[in-house]
């Protein structure tokens, strides 16, 4: 054991800064060179092709189609809960949280809807509320060593920290040889942060678990969310440990999945951009289309800029270099370029003029109209992934369940 208090605080640094470093199973996008697309390996839908999603309470109103107002929880539910997998264990609680997040984001409880939620979470976690992780602690083991090693941590130190009693009463290595889930790896950095001095300072923005609940959502984004857009719980302890609660997990999931107006005729694209992000597909059909025109080698990836910390980063993309490229014949300034660039991740960068003169120029040079939806072409990477997964493969995965689940309905 540590009995020196500054060798026990300087052991959990180090040992914190080493699983902050960790890479955690989430899927984080690499790009820009990926070989050419590889072939999906869903299983072929049998079903015919459904219609789009309903459009969230932000999208504005079609004139010919009349949305049906949410219903309360209580009348849903019922309905709800046929639609869930019979292997799911509490199938009434389940279609009760997925109820409450329809109500409370003016989500229309429609069949499309329903089987949109379904098909991702069943995709994601087979309704399992804290979903294990094959391998986790090896994962963990694995990243710790390699950067120790890169950093530099003497082992001594290191095997300090690791023999540190944790709050729970075990070791920080015993907990680590046991874990299972993201939620017991968040629980053991909290833990972490709690013991040392300034822990929250120094640490609270690096806890490596970035995801978690049934439905895999980010963290981040449920922070966000919850402070622009309320929350319909009592907040137990933070938005964070929500997430990791069926309820919560099920709440942001669906926010994030349906949450927005999505310009799309088939389901498959909202898919594709819960894994993407949003408007993923509508930019990568965007930067296929800048390809054409510009001559310039783009992987349509659904990104046009550069991102560092979340935030559009100085250095140009590969996307805004193509467009300088044809920024005479678009007959706009660099500076409104740039302007409307910034517009990639919201609805509105359809509407402006950058958006609808690259397809203008795109099309009257093919000769017929384009797409303005393409799967973005994304490799996933993760610990916890064993062979080459794409974007494409888990949209189209996710669309089989889709069809599956409107089956059952």
């Amino acid at each position: 054991m540590t009995s020196n208090p500054l060798r026990r605080a300087a052991a959990l640094l180090a040992l914190g800064s080493l699983l902050a470093a960790c890479a955690t199973p989430t899927e984080v996008r690499e790009s820009p060179t990926l070989p050419p697309t590889p072939g999906t390996q869903a299983p072929p839908s049998k079903a015919a092709r459904p219609p789009a999603l309903p459009a969230p309470r932000e999208s504005p109103p079609e004139p010919t189609i009349v949305t049906p107002l949410p219903q309360p929880p209580s009348l849903t539910a019922s309905r709800i809960a046929r639609y869930i997998p019979s292997r799911a264990k509490d199938r009434p609680g389940w279609a009760k949280d997925i109820a409450v997040a329809f109500h409370d984001l003016g989500i229309a409880a429609s069949e499309e809807n329903i089987c949109g939620v379904v098909a991702i979470t069943e995709q994601e976690s087979l309704f399992v509320a804290d979903p294990p992780v094959p391998g986790l602690s090896k994962i963990v083991w694995k990243e710790i060593e390699s950067r120790r090693s890169r950093y530099g941590v003497p082992r001594l130190v290191l095997d300090h920290a690791l023999e540190a009693r944790s709050p729970d009463g075990r070791s920080y290595r015993r907990r680590i040889d046991a874990l299972r889930t993201e939620k017991e790896m968040n629980r053991l950095y909290q833990d972490m942060i709690g013991e040392l001095p300034f822990g929250p300072l120094l640490l609270a923005d690096r806890n490596p678990v970035r995801t978690g609940g049934p439905m895999q959502v980010s963290i981040a984004f449920a922070e966000r969310h919850a402070s622009a857009h309320g929350y319909p719980y009592r907040i137990a302890a933070s938005i964070r440990d929500e997430v990791f609660t069926r309820r919560g997990g099920m709440y942001f999931g669906i926010a994030i999945l349906m949450d927005y107006p999505a310009p799309y005729d088939d389901p498959l694209f909202r898919f594709a951009d819960f894994n993407a992000g949003r408007y993923a597909s509508r930019n990568a059909a965007f930067q296929q289309a800048l390809a054409q025109i510009s001559r310039a080698s783009l992987v349509p990836d659904g990104d046009l800029l550069r991102y560092r910390g979340g935030q559009p980063d100085d250095a140009p993309s590969r996307t805004r270099l193509a467009i300088d490229r044809i920024l005479d014949r678009l007959d706009l300034s660099a500076r409104q370029v740039d302007r409307e660039l910034r517009l990639e991740k919201s609805s509105g960068f359809a509407d402006t003029e950058l958006y609808r003169r690259v397809f203008r120029l795109a099309e009257a040079r093919h000769g017929k109209p384009l797409p303005r939806a393409v799967i973005p072409r994304i490799r996933l990477k993760s610990p916890k992934i064993t062979r080459e997964l794409t974007t494409e493969w888990f949209a189209r995965r996710v669309r089989w369940r889709y069809d599956n689940c409107r089956q059952r309905g």
